[in-house]
């Protein structure tokens, strides 16, 4: 590895995981205020998952052209631009007081959700093949703008008011994005992609890894999505927390799954991105059936959701080692966008399923059972489908 490459890592990662963790913390405003925003709008819990939903739809469907640019411009521009365009709609959903026009800002906050797109080919530019498992997992770890937003975001609104609060997100996105432009720089190994974008993606719909990641990240990725968002309204039904007791917890959910990210990507370097995805989806099913018997709350229930945090973080660190492992570097950053959509959709389906239970049954128990048999189906698959050295141990990089 040249000294230039070896040089520029730690900063370019550093500066890649902080632009990542802004524009999280941007694309889950909503969540954390979804109470107050019920309560004042008379909302039915249909409407409110369908309001935390919304963002969490564009971020996904977004990454896939995002990804596309990222390969095209590179994420040292593109990581500018997404903070830069995620300034509006942050004002916006801070000012306006209608369910409408709430979903419709909403709908635009998404854009801050793209930024993972660009991310994992930025960060596995710098790195050697493997070490990219550790790259992206501490990258990842910036999806802890969602604990930053579970838990500051109610303070900042009772203290200072939801305006003002939006106004300082919005300032923090604007220094980001100044700061990529002037700290940050490509990697010199990477190379501009020049294909036009729609073969380019055709070309990644064929790869076989490509739908076999979107499968494993819709469901780990999804489902630390789907709790991140929609836990703060579970336990203020379930448990009748605060909003702020809610936002507190649902934050160590999002810190749990944050910190065993860059654990996976670690771990994926050493034993195999398979074996660490078994040991994840195996977990993620046994905790969801536990939860599905609504345990009591604090140390039964809180330990629960904190293992089910930490397991689907494991999961999201293992999927993109596996990437990393077999996806040409050049096609990275497109793959990265269509599995990224699948990961983010993955999380968009269950708040909506859960608010329709709730509203039908009173109670989260189907909602528990769905996950729990979709993480068994997702193990399952990864132990028949990956079982060559390439993906359960060290050995050679698949192509």
């Amino acid at each position: 590895m040249s000294d230039e490459l070896r040089k520029g890592q730690a900063v370019n990662l550093a500066l890649a995981t902080a632009a990542f963790a802004i524009t999280f913390w941007a694309w889950n405003l909503i969540g954390p205020l979804a109470g107050s925003y019920s309560r004042q709008l008379g909302l039915s819990p249909t409407q409110t998952s369908l309001l935390v939903a919304i963002p969490v739809l564009v971020g996904s469907l977004g990454r896939i052209p995002i990804g596309m640019l990222a390969d095209r411009l590179g994420g040292r521009l593109m990581f500018a631009i997404v903070c830069a365009i995620t300034i509006l709609p942050v004002l916006f959903v801070g000012w306006v007081d209608s369910y409408g026009w709430l979903l419709f800002w909403g709908f635009l906050l998404g854009v801050g959700g793209t930024s993972f797109a660009v991310g994992i080919p930025f960060v596995n530019a710098w790195y050697a093949p493997e070490r990219r498992g550790f790259a992206t997992g501490v990258f990842g770890a910036g999806m802890g703008g969602t604990a930053l937003s579970a838990f500051l975001t109610p303070r900042l609104v009772e203290s200072a008011g939801r305006m003002q609060t939006h106004v300082i997100m919005a300032a923090a996105l604007a220094v980001m994005a100044v700061v990529m432009l002037l700290f940050s720089r490509n990697s010199p190994a990477w190379k501009p992609s020049t294909a036009p974008a729609l073969p380019r993606m055709r070309e990644a719909m064929k790869i076989k890894a490509t739908w076999q990641c979107a499968f494993l990240y819709a469901v780990a990725f999804g489902g630390f999505v789907a709790f991140s968002t929609y836990l703060p309204t579970l336990l203020q039904n379930v448990y009748g927390f605060s909003q702020t007791g809610a936002g507190l917890r649902d934050a160590g959910f999002s810190i749990a799954a944050v910190a065993a990210r860059p654990l996976g990507g670690v771990l994926s370097d050493r034993v195999g991105p398979a074996r660490v995805l078994l040991v994840s989806f195996a977990g993620t099913t046994v905790m969801a059936l536990v939860l599905a018997f609504n345990p009591p709350p604090e140390i039964p229930a809180g330990a629960c959701f904190v293992l089910m945090a930490l397991f689907l973080g494991l999961g999201t660190g293992g999927v993109f080692a596996l990437v990393a492992r077999l996806v040409e570097p050049s096609r990275v950053g497109t793959v990265t966008g269509l599995v990224g959509a699948a990961g983010g959709l993955g999380g968009y389906f269950p708040p909506l399923v859960m608010g329709v239970v709730y509203s039908v049954t009173g109670a989260y128990v189907i909602g528990y059972v769905l996950l729990a048999a979709t993480a068994l189906a997702a193990l399952l698959y990864t132990r028949k489908a990956f079982t060559s050295a390439s993906t359960t141990g060290g050995g050679a990089v698949t192509r």
